[in-house]
């Protein structure tokens, strides 16, 4: 995969600059630089898109479940009950990020600071894991307000990791008992290898029309079985998931980056899907269709 994707890389270079000559290329810089950008991100999105590990970081793998503390999640769940709209016409839940007040951001700021004021390994594994998917979840939404309010992103990807890759993913802008964490850290490092539950892929939000809804209840150590089994009929059942498109039977880009999370093989994913598709989907199955991948960017705005 990487190697295709290495060669991929070259030929559009070497595309590209014969379409520009040398006096071209003296009198272009921006839009040659522009070009390259342009290159280098579709070059990072090509390795992204294959299926993405999941790394365990020994360090994180410790609780005590003797631990009887209980993280107070109220200040997150003021923030989704004033901006969060759950009752969008197109059943994707909303996030109005243009609209939070300074005082609102203060707050986001106040409760993500104090996230990281804690010792989470001490914590059980229930409180341990709602902690780590509002984390996840706070922080997406503070780079999106950041993001929407002083640059008017339309996407995520807007955002950058570094010169190359799209999306905030990889910036390590945590710091937590000591370590700094990035969110694909919190993601492939922590909750997908030490829970090892597929519907982690349903709770975490990329602030995205093709994201699974970001929850308009904060985790919590009592409500999070009842939160992901909601969450995963909400995306499963939804098109955005699962539809017919020309054909083939198209499903969200997740399925292709973590389809080992969900299956180790189509008809054992086919099994997995089918009691929440509609009867068209499920008789489409049946005829064991061609499969093809679809993920839209878009923020989740209201």
């Amino acid at each position: 995969m990487h190697g295709a994707a290495v060669n991929l890389r070259l030929s559009i270079a070497r595309l590209l600059f014969r379409r520009l000559n040398k006096k071209e290329c003296m009198c272009n810089m921006k839009k040659l630089t522009s070009l390259f950008l342009v290159v280098m991100s579709s070059f990072a999105m090509l390795v992204m898109s294959s299926n993405v590990s999941a790394a365990k970081i020994e360090f994180w793998d410790a609780r005590d479940e003797q631990s009887t503390q209980q993280v107070d999640h109220s200040k997150w769940q003021e923030i989704l009950d004033i901006y969060l709209n759950d009752e969008h016409e197109s059943g994707i839940n909303r996030f109005d990020y243009a609209s939070v007040s300074s005082d609102d951001i203060a707050k986001l700021d106040d409760y993500l600071d104090y996230l990281q004021s804690l010792s989470p390994r001490q914590l059980n594994a229930k409180e341990q894991f709602a902690y780590w998917v509002n984390l996840y979840n706070a922080k997406t939404v503070d780079y999106i307000i950041d993001g929407v309010q002083n640059d008017d992103i339309e996407s995520i990807k807007e955002i950058r990791s570094n010169f190359v890759i799209p999306g905030p993913w990889k910036r390590k802008d945590l710091k937590v008992e000591g370590k700094k964490l990035s969110l694909d850290n919190v993601e492939h490092g922590i909750l997908r290898p030490i829970w090892n539950d597929r519907r982690i892929h349903y709770a975490v939000n990329c602030a995205s029309i093709g994201c699974p809804n970001l929850s308009k209840t904060a985790f919590t150590s009592d409500n999070t079985e009842e939160q992901l089994e909601v969450a995963e009929e909400q995306f499963l059942s939804h098109s955005r998931a699962i539809q017919i498109v020309d054909g083939k039977l198209q499903l969200s880009s997740l399925f292709d980056w973590y389809g080992a999370d969900f299956a180790s093989n189509q008809s054992e994913f086919f099994d997995y899907i089918i009691d929440f598709v509609s009867l068209e989907v499920e008789e489409f199955i049946e005829s064991d269709p061609k499969v093809s991948y679809y993920y839209d960017w878009n923020l989740n705005a209201e």
